[in-house]
């Protein structure tokens, strides 16, 4: 519960924060272009900003345990096989650390492929072999040098601009058009009813839009796949998702964290999964 409440704390923050903004320069809603700004300040700015911020969402969200001075044989062998991934795939060295959690995953976040971070479960590490380990840590260190990270941000902005533009474009004319009916008087809808409006447009208009970002984020996912089994081989990556399929547990993950994980919980509605079913994974991989 805390995760949840941080994490709409910090976007509502970074919404109010970008309105602020919008109202010190005199930007209004009242006209088109004015609409259309709005709509990049908050879409745009939102996503990115949520990326910049990514990396510390994800240590105060997840309680990761920042491998910095190995301590232990495990960690040291789980920082030289990033380093030894991060450096095969021509990136900078990712901060690695660990996250108590029962379920096996793992996921990597960060605004720049030269200051990522990849972060492990502890039921990951008690339930896969090194083998596997090593093939889930290529995974993630694949996404980061595609620069999934970016590529995803600037593809939600964009999905966030057309959300907030059209939610508020078709409130307008609902409005309007009562006000031409004589049925909304001189404010039409009136303030707060067109506001209610705007917002149940954008979560209609968001759900259907995510149907977008969730499809490029699942053909991304075999991108990641193929990359690491050319790092690690490609047994090795069958045998981490094979174990990750006997895995019944997924782990809470938000946002960025969601979207770069190596496995996320199937829901009942497929089209709105970031991740392909780990069986059409596998059968990609052995094709």
């Amino acid at each position: 519960m805390q995760r949840i409440i941080l994490f709409i704390l910090t976007n509502l923050a970074i919404i109010v924060l970008l309105t602020v903004v919008l109202t010190v320069f005199g930007v209004s809603s009242k006209s088109m272009s004015g609409m259309l700004i709005i709509a990049l300040v908050i879409g745009m700015g939102g996503s990115f900003i949520s990326l910049a911020m990514s990396k510390w969402m994800a240590k105060k969200t997840m309680g990761l345990s920042v491998i910095e001075n190995p301590t232990t044989r495990e960690e040291r062998w789980l920082v030289d096989t990033v380093k030894k991934q991060a450096d095969a795939s021509g990136i900078g060295m990712p901060e690695v650390a660990i996250f108590h959690d029962p379920s096996m995953n793992a996921f990597a976040t960060g605004m720049k492929r030269n200051d990522a971070l990849v972060a492990v479960s502890t039921g990951l590490l008690e339930g896969m072999n090194q083998d596997e380990i090593e093939a889930v840590l290529a995974h993630e260190v694949s996404h980061i040098a595609n620069g999934d990270m970016v590529t995803m941000a600037l593809l939600q902005g964009v999905i966030n601009t057309f959300v907030i533009f059209a939610a508020r474009i078709v409130a307008g004319a609902i409005s309007s058009a009562l006000d031409e009916d004589g049925e909304g008087g001189e404010e039409g809808l009136g303030f707060f009813a067109h506001m209610a409006v705007v917002i149940v447009l954008e979560l209609v208009f968001g759900a259907l839009a995510s149907l977008i970002t969730m499809w490029f984020s699942r053909k991304r996912e075999f991108s990641a796949d193929k990359d690491a089994a050319n790092l690690v081989g490609n047994n090795k990556m069958i045998a981490a998702l094979e174990r990750l399929r006997e895995d019944n547990m997924p782990a809470e993950l938000h946002g960025e964290m969601a979207a770069l994980s190596i496995s996320n919980k199937d829901g009942i509605m497929a089209l709105f999964s970031t991740h392909p079913p780990l069986e059409d994974r596998i059968a990609a991989l052995k094709a």
